[in-house]
């Protein structure tokens, strides 16, 4: 089975968390249903430091609310223009926080050796904006834009 970090995160996403992102209280009981279910076990510890990494995340505090952001070329390597736009036009109407806007960028960037296409950015705003206490009306906001319940863009 030809599994990558991002397939793990997805089907813990979509079996293991239902409030909140943290580390799984049965992380090596879920660990060994993985790889009993298929995922490599390289991916699986990847995947779980990648959460890891999302939970440990201190707050951030940006210096000015309407700064404009410029990417870093590591960044623009990781992140397509589309990705780039996306990014910007969910900021801009409410859905991230400039705050969360750095989380998933910092997130994408952590999935090495993957390509960020937009599903797989609508998937990591979703953990994301799980991930972050108060964002419950940001995170169904995002959730109806990744099941296709509104459109991404709107003219």
């Amino acid at each position: 089975m030809k599994e990558n970090i991002f397939d793990v995160l997805m089907y813990l996403f979509e079996n293991y968390m239902e409030d909140e992102i943290e580390i799984l209280p049965d992380s090596e009981l879920i660990k060994n249903e993985l790889e009993e279910a298929g995922f490599d076990q390289t991916e699986v510890n990847k995947a779980f430091d990648w959460l890891e990494s999302l939970s440990l995340q201190g707050k951030i505090n940006p210096s000015a609310s309407h700064a404009f952001r410029i990417f870093s070329s590591q960044e623009l390597e990781r992140l397509d223009l589309e990705c780039r736009n996306f990014l910007m036009f969910i900021e801009h109407n409410g859905i991230l926080s400039p705050a969360n806007r750095e989380l998933v960028i910092d997130r994408a960037v952590a999935l090495e050796n993957e390509e960020i296409s937009l599903e797989k950015l609508k998937w990591i705003v979703l953990m994301v904006l799980l991930s972050q206490p108060d964002e419950e009306i940001a995170f169904s906001r995002m959730e109806d834009i990744v099941y296709d319940q509104i459109p991404a863009y709107l003219h």
